[in-house]
């Protein structure tokens, strides 16, 4: 049925075509072929074109009807708000263009006349629409925070500067150690989870790779850990960045939005959130401050383990991971030992502590 409308209404186009410049071609051919006048050459060209663009009909309709079902499958996958914000910035956008045709109009060029309104129309309706979709969401927070009252405003504040909101990016929840320092009560206010970091984990869950695979099912068991266990709020956050493909670029986009906190151990997203001025957490950063200060000349009790690199040297771990290289310590591989520390090397890769057996040093 809608088939044989888009015929009818194409059919009536091409009337209208012919009605239109029906005369001015018979005018134009009249002498030429001495058709005796132009009385009815309206007519005649509107018969014309209605037979015309009705042979064509068929092929235009199913292409009219396969742009159209497209249009109308890309509308139906847009969120409510983006379509609301879209047409808003069509709108705006062809209002600018009216109002930018108006002195355009007075210059005495017919292709001005004819065709520049449609170009304005076309490219700044685009134009509008974009804008009004990619900055739905600061429209939004602008909108919302003109609405509020100066009592809402100075708590909406006051929580943007204490950082309410911990925005979980993929790699710290995959570590697990989050798990851990809410259950410490460490971490304040609530936990974001973006919905494009719930798909992620998913697709590392989904992963043909094995190792990939027990990495996204350890990510989405420490969520469910959290959101089941821990009395630490969960957000599941929707909210979605079309316009963005990369993970961390949208995850500081939405920090930037919701005036939250990036909480990671990701080093080069580390780097982006600190350049962008986005605030930022790093587990890391975290562990390394809490590891035990060790000072030269003090003792400890380790067990060695493997030889150090370096000929007689044996190497000892501590409860945090940090390394312990014991000079001379490649015969009592095995057992337990006293040790002096001698010095600590910190390195981008952590700390590593030199030490000596406290039985040598006695002996000397």
């Amino acid at each position: 049925m809608v088939r044989r409308i888009v015929q009818l209404l194409i059919t009536i186009i091409g009337g209208a075509l012919g009605y239109r410049f029906g005369s001015t071609l018979f005018l134009f051919l009249d002498p030429y072929l001495n058709m005796g006048g132009t009385a009815i050459g309206s007519y005649i060209g509107a018969a014309f074109g209605a037979i015309l663009f009705f042979l064509f009909s068929a092929w235009l309709a199913d292409h009219i009807l396969r742009a159209v079902r497209w249009g109308e499958e890309a509308l139906l996958k847009l969120p409510i708000t983006d379509i609301l914000f879209g047409a808003m910035g069509l709108i705006i956008g062809l209002i600018v263009a009216f109002l930018l045709f108006l002195p355009l109009s007075y210059i005495p060029l017919s292709v001005v006349g004819d065709f520049l309104p449609i170009v304005l129309s076309c490219v700044l309706g685009y134009m509008g629409f974009q804008v009004g979709i990619h900055k739905r969401d600061e429209l939004i927070s602008v909108f919302s925070i003109g609405k509020l009252s100066k009592h809402k405003k100075e708590e909406l504040a006051n929580k943007a500067k204490s950082g309410d909101y911990k925005i979980l990016d993929t790699s710290v929840i995959i570590d697990g150690r989050i798990a851990d320092i809410c259950k410490t009560g460490f971490i304040e206010g609530a936990l974001v989870i973006p919905q494009f970091v719930l798909e992620e984990l998913q697709h590392i869950a989904d992963s043909s790779d094995v190792l990939k695979r027990n990495r996204g099912r350890r990510g989405l068991d420490i969520l469910n850990r959290i959101q089941k266990e821990l009395k630490v709020k969960v957000i599941i956050e929707e909210r979605d960045f079309e316009d963005i493909q990369e993970v961390d670029s949208k995850l500081v986009r939405l920090a930037k939005v919701t005036s939250g906190k990036v909480v990671t151990n990701d080093f080069n997203l580390n780097k982006v959130c600190e350049l962008q001025g986005v605030p930022v957490l790093n587990i890391n950063d975290l562990a390394n401050a809490v590891k035990p200060v060790v000072l030269p000349g003090e003792e400890m009790n380790v067990q060695l383990i493997k030889d150090g690199k370096e000929h007689g040297q044996g190497v000892a771990y501590l409860d945090d991971g940090t390394m312990i290289v014991v000079e001379g310590g490649r015969d009592y591989i095995g057992s337990h030992i006293d040790v002096l520390v001698t010095s600590v090397l910190q390195t981008s890769a952590g700390r590593m502590i030199f030490a000596k057996p406290k039985m040598l040093e006695k002996a000397q």
